[in-house]
């Protein structure tokens, strides 16, 4: 497993290139050094950097611009943190769609399967969404999908509209591709990146725009 030698180490969170290539800022995530029992990698290191969080959240809402949005979903748990600031820019109150257990109001609660294939089980409030509301559902990754059409079954059986979805990347797999057929999309990932990240290989992608850096 990659460590302290790893190329991440030696990306200065404090800093910004003079350059902003498309996307620079996911070189900023870490990779997995914990083992088969975490995610493969950390996206949420970039999100220390103020200008890379800008940059995310401004092209993650690109597509959106000329959308009408009521509010704005985050999914538990670090889908909150991204939903969150996504609310705060476009100045929207943020719903949270919590694990089962945490909320003490009355709730509606479905099954899920996420990226670990652990059985789960997702609920959102019941006195939130309403008919026509137009919602901006926001994770942090979509890898197998399931924890994403968790949320919008939940939203859509109360009526609310999936405005679209918006994560840092969408992977290739089976349900990453149903979510993008289905409903508007928008991730972070340039295309000619795109590879790297559906296998897995955090390690191109900072290897790519150290080198586009070294150029400068």
């Amino acid at each position: 497993m990659p460590g302290h030698d790893s190329i991440v180490a030696h990306f200065d969170i404090r800093k910004s290139p003079e350059k902003r290539d498309p996307g620079w800022y996911l070189a900023l995530m870490a990779p997995n050094e914990k083992g088969s029992d975490y995610a493969w990698l950390d996206p949420s290191r970039l999100y220390c950097n103020q200008q890379a969080l800008q940059d995310c959240i401004e092209d993650l809402l690109l597509p959106f611009t000329d959308d009408h949005i009521d509010l704005v979903a985050g999914i538990d748990a670090m889908g909150f943190i991204l939903g969150a600031a996504i609310a705060a820019h476009l100045g929207k109150g943020f719903l949270a769609i919590r694990k089962a257990g945490h909320l003490c109001v009355k709730t509606r609660s479905t099954n899920y399967a996420d990226y670990s294939g652990k059985e789960k089980v997702m609920e959102v409030r019941t006195d939130v969404i309403k008919t026509g509301l137009r919602i901006l559902l926001v994770d942090q990754w979509i890898e197998t999908g399931g924890t994403m059409k968790a949320a919008i079954k939940l939203v859509e059986e109360q009526g609310g509209i999936v405005a679209g979805v918006a994560t840092i990347c969408i992977e290739d797999s089976e349900g990453g591709k149903w979510v993008k057929k289905h409903y508007k999309c928008s991730d972070c990932v340039p295309e000619y990146l795109r590879s790297h990240f559906n296998n897995h290989v955090l390690e191109n992608v900072q290897l790519y725009y150290n080198q586009q850096n070294s150029c400068e």
